[in-house]
């Protein structure tokens, strides 16, 4: 809870054929959206009603309430919004799909297993998962320094929020808050108003940023895990004003760097789409 992940790589979405499977990371494992896996499996115009008369029909006939394999997470909708999900970690998945009618079931499950088994090769060699991040940064036409500077942000990033879990940050909002205490101090922004700067809505910020904003992003979070270390902060009121002392440290580099170069850092610029479109080799004849 509180990591923060490349959108595609790792995190809220995961594509099987041409559907779209909203997952979750949660307690060492993924949850993946139940009506999302109905919409993959079936041609049903409302999955969700789909998934409602299946649980209906599975209780009738074997007694089983589907619903007890589920957890309700929250999961970004169409409309941008977080809405409670009925959501499935693998096993249960697995146990889901047997209930729908579909010839599609077989290569799903053969995709599930691939899914959950790529993972397992990830915590075994995190490099893996560096190396299918950096394809996919590829693929989308980033080139090797910023790719470098956005997985080196990660890490800094991961080594923030556990140094946050130890001192007693535990709930989502308050990870947000935290974060968001940074980013005033270092850009004068939250992340929230620094989307709507960029034009973003469901895309992840720090895909959108320049070099520069990724570096003072990372001073930013990398002065904050050390003054909360050398300050001992608990809880979240002292962890806030570390939180803030740490972007502030960013945000007077910025301010400085902004004088002395005479441009800003800040801006509404999204970075990949002011990069000319990478072009692909000639299909051979």
């Amino acid at each position: 809870m509180g990591e923060e992940l490349p959108a595609d790589a790792q995190g809220a979405m995961i594509v099987f054929g041409a559907k779209a499977i909203r997952r979750k990371w949660v307690d060492g494992q993924w949850y993946f959206s139940v009506v999302d896996i109905i919409a993959a499996l079936t041609d049903s115009d409302n999955p969700r009603d789909y998934w409602s008369r299946m649980k209906q029909r599975e209780q009738e006939s074997s007694g089983i309430e589907l619903s007890t394999l589920c957890r309700q997470l929250k999961l970004t909708s169409a409309d941008g919004k977080a809405y409670k999900t009925d959501c499935v970690n693998t096993e249960s998945a697995f146990r889901v799909i047997q209930s729908v009618p579909s010839p599609k079931a077989e290569p799903f499950k053969r995709w599930l297993a691939e899914v959950g088994y790529q993972r397992v090769q990830e915590i075994e060699n995190p490099e893996l998962a560096q190396q299918r991040m950096r394809e996919l940064y590829k693929q989308k036409g980033y080139p090797d320094d910023w790719i470098e500077k956005r997985v080196r942000g990660i890490a800094v990033r991961d080594e923030l929020t556990a140094e946050w879990k130890r001192r007693g940050i535990e709930e989502q909002k308050d990870f947000a808050i935290l974060t968001a205490e940074i980013s005033k101090a270092t850009f004068g922004l939250t992340p929230a108003d620094y989307k709507k700067l960029k034009g973003l809505k469901r895309e992840n910020l720090r895909d959108h940023m320049s070099d520069l904003e990724l570096i003072f992003t990372m001073l930013g979070e990398a002065a904050t895990t050390e003054i909360a270390r050398n300050k001992d902060a608990q809880g979240l009121v002292h962890n806030k004003h570390a939180a803030h002392e740490g972007g502030a440290v960013a945000g007077n580099a910025r301010r400085q760097l902004e004088a002395k170069s005479g441009r800003k850092i800040v801006t509404g610029n999204n970075y990949l789409a002011e990069r000319p479109t990478p072009k692909l080799p000639p299909k051979s004849q």
